[in-house]
């Protein structure tokens, strides 16, 4: 029976099916989507960077992102220094195939990857060749951008990547920088490392304007810290009071265990979970996971 300015009871009825059928047919679409891990969002990629070296860059990138995959997350630490100091430090070996191989297209991502002895914690070791790198690249087109694409299947498989660059400004650490979607810096406290700071800045700087414009400035934290020390002090009060939020809260203190634990081949949450370092870099790599 039709009324008049009203639609017909089979058309309010057809009307209805249409509507329920298109939320099975999106919430369908999104079962699958969601079981391929197609949703998936690619990873986080940060970078480690400081021109000085010995202020903890590699001790962090290892201990953060043993802390990470701690917390659940599948982490991947890229070594991107010829000293192989970070794969020493989390006991991969340092034998072929390496990053070297990886970037010049000579091994798959699958045989590049090794297994740490933290759960969900993998590496992808360097050696010595990596030093003939940066002269080899020097000659290639798009020399900068050879770590990201040879990080790039790695995007969807992993939470985080981490990358551990030379204490250097080359074309190596520009690689890095030219990879990553953040950039993490260790500042020891100590008065050189305010100088070092502001030149570390401008060449990121010069990186977002001309090779990563997504590229933003992570996290500036602070190793090595001595609370007895007025200087140490000093340095903590005129860094934050400058870059403010920048900066964050976690500081890692001057501790023997961390020290030790890379002689072991073990991140320190292995070798030693009470120590003070340990508990600092369980707290940074904390916050590290809210702010990527």
């Amino acid at each position: 029976m039709r009324v008049y300015g009203f639609p017909s009871v089979s058309a309010q009825f057809f009307d209805g099916f249409e509507k329920v059928a298109e939320i099975i047919i999106v919430f369908l679409l999104y079962t699958f989507l969601k079981k391929n891990d197609i949703l998936k969002p690619m990873g986080k990629c940060f970078v480690f960077v400081n021109q000085k070296g010995g202020v903890g860059k590699t001790t962090s990138c290892i201990n953060i992102g043993a802390y990470i995959a701690l917390a659940g997350k599948k982490v991947l630490l890229v070594d991107f220094d010829s000293q192989g100091n970070m794969s020493s430090g989390v006991g991969v070996s340092k034998d072929k195939p390496t990053i070297y191989e990886l970037i010049a297209g000579l091994t798959s991502p699958q045989e590049a990857v090794k297994h740490t002895p933290v759960a969900g914690l993998d590496a992808i070791s360097a050696s010595i060749d990596l030093s003939g790198a940066a002269i080899e690249l020097v000659e290639q087109d798009n020399r900068e951008f050879f770590l990201k694409k040879a990080l790039a299947p790695f995007r969807d498989v992993y939470d985080y990547i981490l990358i551990d660059c030379p204490p250097s400004l080359g074309l190596l650490t520009l690689n890095g920088l030219a990879a990553a979607d953040s950039v993490l810096v260790p500042m020891q406290c100590e008065y050189f490392a305010l100088e070092g700071i502001t030149l570390l800045l401008k060449s990121v700087s010069n990186v977002q304007k001309s090779i990563n414009p997504e590229l933003v400035i992570g996290g500036i934290f602070f190793t090595m810290y001595d609370s007895r020390t007025r200087l140490a002090q000093d340095v903590v009060m005129q860094v934050k009071s400058y870059f403010k939020d920048v900066v964050f809260n976690t500081i890692i203190p001057r501790n023997v265990r961390l020290s030790e634990a890379p002689s072991r081949g073990l991140p320190v949450c292995s070798y030693d979970p009470e120590c003070a370092g340990a508990k600092s870099y369980a707290k940074l790599a904390e916050e590290v996971m809210k702010r990527g």
